[in-house]
């Protein structure tokens, strides 16, 4: 039985939220973790598995058990002639990066940070840019979940699968054989249970992006891609340019977003597309940290006693930094990842990319309206193809990602009540669904609105795990 740890304080990296679990764990095999889902069946105790701490919500947080998946880190399996690497769930991308350098693999899109699992950022629906490109989880083609009943699901993206171990394993799987290792040497030896294709192909669906409220992510098969440089270009422009101009943007780079600034007209366009050219830097420490960072925190501490200050900050800053032309080129994963150097509140809506125009503008709208709000910068524009996972935000249509934050400069909380409100109630009244990982005040209610599969995620959720062992408080107000 592997020692669980009283006393742990788990703090997300934003250090918005945090808890004390009952007991802290950090197992190394299949069959330590069902040791822990079998003493909190037990003790009457709940479970969370954590992994990076990215997420800015409390979508990790636990007063029960709580996982961490860091001992669980290995590659299983990488096939150089189809392009798929089998992981274990408690990856981190950066050592995945890594991995995958060697056999001239990458995957092909990525978030903003590698400093998480890949449990963690299928789960809660990550996402980066490019309009032919859909959230991370459409680059998962099979996967394995330990359940709370301490047998094994498998499924693949073909709609085989089967459930296995325990008292009874439960597997879905399509020609992703290779995603059995992590688990085939501590099975039990019940034979499996198959499913139909149609259930098979559901479950599929509902692993990709699963909340953690399914099971314990044991295994992730990736489609990857040949490793790739890319030549990020940035430039300056106005938002009334970039929207006008839109669809000439989305066509004129695979991963096409932009930053605007808040209580201004400032927009900085970035593209970033595949290239052969060799690796080159724009960066400069004392721009990027001395002025970027150092002082800029210090001024947005100042600001948090008069808001107004924001208006300035934004408008001085983008002169200072972002008023000019670079260029940047390195391995793919170099130019995808970026700096996140301020702890922030974040919240990131999807809303139908035919919105856009109409989202962006009211919004701006509203924040010429009031100066106090502060607003920071940058509003992040990132766009996404439509996808057939029941929880994503992309869910059946193409979709523009619109993200805001305010940062906390020392540690110190800015007022964001009112900019909060004005920001969802927009991404409402456009169709707006939120990231999962991120700021909402959504329930039930709203889910059952927003995602047509809802309901059906929900029944599954209830027959995988029908005590509600992977349940926490945020996932109570998801689901009830």
């Amino acid at each position: 039985m592997p020692r669980g740890h009283p006393g742990v304080l788990f703090r997300n990296w934003a250090g918005t939220h945090g808890c004390c679990p009952e007991l802290f764990f950090q197992p190394g095999s299949l069959q330590e973790i069902r040791q822990i889902l079998a003493l909190a069946r037990q003790r009457g105790k709940r479970v969370k598995v954590v992994g990076g701490g990215h997420s800015p919500s409390d979508i990790a947080c636990s007063d029960g058990f709580m996982i961490h998946m860091g001992k669980m880190n290995r590659v299983l399996q990488v096939d150089e002639e189809k392009l798929q690497v089998t992981v274990e769930g408690g990856i981190l991308l950066s050592e995945l990066h890594r991995e995958l350098d060697k056999h001239g693999m990458a995957l092909g899109n990525l978030g903003a940070v590698s400093e998480v699992t890949a449990a963690g950022v299928i789960g809660t629906g990550t996402h980066n840019t490019g309009i032919q490109h859909g959230i991370l989880p459409t680059q998962v083609v099979a996967l394995s979940l330990l359940l709370a009943s301490g047998r094994v699901l498998r499924c693949s993206a073909d709609g085989s699968g089967s459930i296995s171990g325990g008292s009874g394993s439960v597997s879905v799987s399509g020609g992703a054989d290779d995603a059995d290792d992590a688990d085939d040497d501590e099975d039990d030896d019940d034979d499996d249970v198959g499913v139909s294709e149609a259930e098979g192909r559901a479950l599929f669906g509902a692993a990709r992006l699963h909340l953690g409220a399914l099971g314990v992510v044991l295994s992730v098969t990736f489609q990857c891609v040949p490793k790739f440089r890319l030549r990020e270009v940035a430039f300056p422009s106005t938002l009334t340019q970039v929207l006008d101009q839109l669809e000439e943007h989305l066509q004129n780079s695979q991963f096409f977003r932009f930053l605007w600034f808040p209580h201004t007209e400032n927009v900085r366009i970035i593209y970033q597309d595949p290239t052969a050219q060799a690796p080159r830097s724009s960066s400069s420490w004392f721009w990027d940290y001395a002025v970027g960072y150092h002082l800029l925190q210090f001024l947005l501490w100042l600001s948090t006693f008069f808001p107004r200050l924001v208006v300035w900050i934004n408008r001085i800053y983008f002169r200072l930094l972002f008023s000019s032309r670079t260029e940047n080129v390195d391995q793919s994963h170099r130019i995808f990842n970026y700096e996140c150097r301020f702890r922030q509140h974040v919240q990131d809506w999807a809303i139908p990319i035919g919105k856009t125009r109409e989202a962006l503008l009211e919004l701006k709208a509203e924040l010429d309206r009031n100066p106090g709000i502060g607003a920071h910068f940058p509003v992040e524009i990132r766009f996404c193809r439509r996808d057939e996972i029941p929880l994503s935000p992309c869910f059946r249509r193409d979709s523009c990602y619109i993200n805001v934050l305010m940062y906390r400069p020392y540690g110190k909380e800015a007022p964001r009540g009112r900019y909060w409100g004005i920001y969802e109630g927009i991404m409402r009244r456009h169709g707006g669904r939120p990231h999962w990982a991120k700021a909402h005040s959504c329930t039930r209610k709203d889910f059952l609105e927003m995602f047509p599969e809802f309901p059906k995620f929900c029944a599954l959720r209830e027959k995988l795990d029908p005590a509600g062992i992977f349940l926490n408080s945020y996932l109570e107000k998801v689901f009830f």
